[in-house]
């Protein structure tokens, strides 16, 4: 039953509540299906991150941004419930790292959180960017803001802080459910899409240095 439960979760053509879609005739929809097809396809997820010829690089971006948004959510909503005030005190990647809460607006100095009030926060703000047409315009003719890369820079950043935590404190719970591979190869594909970009400081890496090895690439 689980095992049904997490196909259907991650099934690429099926969401679970999501967050936000591509509108069908645009050309950010023609991306994301040109995306999910290079996927699809079992080409190598280095070549699959790769800007395609012609194509604007902040068109790419912004569709990565919000398919990993929307997958990364489901991740988190398939083991949040072994992920709680209690066991999960406070944000963060172990002993080593801690990831306060800031947003300009009731957070405006970094905060300490619990992880699933940071998470609450975290996709609740990233749902509010991805849906101001300022920042993710979808008119045609309507140019991205100048600071959309560091606005996506920061998302991608708070994204990787998902991962940190569910290997970190939750691999177990991964495992048990079945879905370690499903986790891995969102977590190899997002690794490579931020490094063939540059969007996230290698700083940031650092929790989960040892991850792309063994990966063949």
């Amino acid at each position: 039953m689980m095992a049904l439960c997490l196909k259907q979760v991650f099934n690429k053509d099926k969401t679970f509540r999501p967050r936000k879609k591509f509108e069908p005739g645009t050309q950010r929809f023609e991306l994301y299906k040109k995306a999910q097809a290079s996927l699809k396809s079992g080409l190598d997820l280095k070549a699959v991150v790769q800007l395609p010829p012609g194509e604007s690089i902040n068109d790419w971006i912004a569709v990565h941004v919000v398919d990993f948004f929307n997958r990364i959510n489901l991740i988190y909503g398939t083991m949040s419930e072994y992920c709680t005030e209690k066991s999960c005190p406070i944000m963060s990647g172990g002993l080593k790292y801690e990831y306060r809460w800031q947003d300009d607006s009731k957070y405006k100095k970094p905060t300490k959180l619990s992880a699933p009030q940071y998470m609450c926060m975290l996709m609740d703000w990233i749902e509010m960017l991805i849906n101001n047409e300022d920042v993710f315009p979808t008119r045609i003719g309507v140019p991205f803001p100048k600071q959309f890369q560091q606005v996506c820079t920061k998302i991608l950043t708070r994204l990787f802080r998902v991962f940190v935590h569910v290997y970190i404190h939750h691999f177990d719970s991964i495992i048990n459910m079945g879905a370690e591979a499903h986790v891995n190869t969102c977590y190899k594909h997002f690794y490579y899409f931020i490094r063939e970009f540059s969007l996230v400081d290698h700083r940031e890496l650092e929790p989960l240095v040892r991850m792309p090895q063994g990966w063949g690439g």
